[in-house]
């Protein structure tokens, strides 16, 4: 199959899920997932690729982060971002529970994406960030904040469509005579 066919046969199905106590209660509106779902909007439109995406806020909560991507894997979502929990701080858990339920990691990306951010701003660094492959998913856990989502997503658009295409076996490369 091409990647044209694939892209005309396959609506892409996508999950964004906010991890915050207090955005999870109502104290203040989540503006990283919406921001994620932005961008993907946009990305997508571009590329003329059918998708749907569906957003959901979670507290800190790593049984239930669990759970949300093992759900994610299990009805085949092409592409999992998770926003907060990446830090260093007591509730940041996303990368341990993220890591256990990935099949392979790409630490490439998100090692770009800390060194590339990093050299202006050195807490950029601090970030814990993974990214790797979950069954037929694609998943990136991702800062909290709207700027830190800007610069990690600017960075993911990049390999996205390649990934997904290497995922479902879909060789994009060039054959050499």
């Amino acid at each position: 199959m091409t990647k044209e066919e694939f892209k005309n046969k396959r609506k892409l199905n996508i999950r964004v899920i906010t991890l915050s106590d207090r955005a999870s209660r109502g104290e203040y509106s989540d503006l990283s997932g919406p921001e994620i779902v932005k961008l993907l909007d946009g990305y997508f439109k571009e590329k003329e690729w059918a998708f749907s995406i569906k957003s959901v806020i979670i507290p800190d909560d790593a049984l239930l982060l669990s759970k949300n991507l093992l759900f994610a894997k299990e009805n085949k979502a092409d592409i999992v971002i998770t926003t907060g929990g990446t830090g260093i701080g007591p509730r940041d858990f996303t990368p341990e529970v993220m890591k256990k339920v990935l099949d392979k990691e790409i630490p490439g990306i998100m090692e770009n994406i800390r060194l590339k951010f990093g050299q202006k701003i050195p807490n950029a660094l601090l970030s814990r960030g993974v990214a790797g492959v979950m069954g037929e998913s694609q998943v990136y856990s991702l800062p909290g904040s709207v700027k830190a989502v800007r610069e990690y997503m600017g960075e993911i658009l990049k390999t996205l469509e390649h990934l997904i295409f290497m995922l479902h076996g879909i060789d994009t490369h060039k054959k050499h005579k």
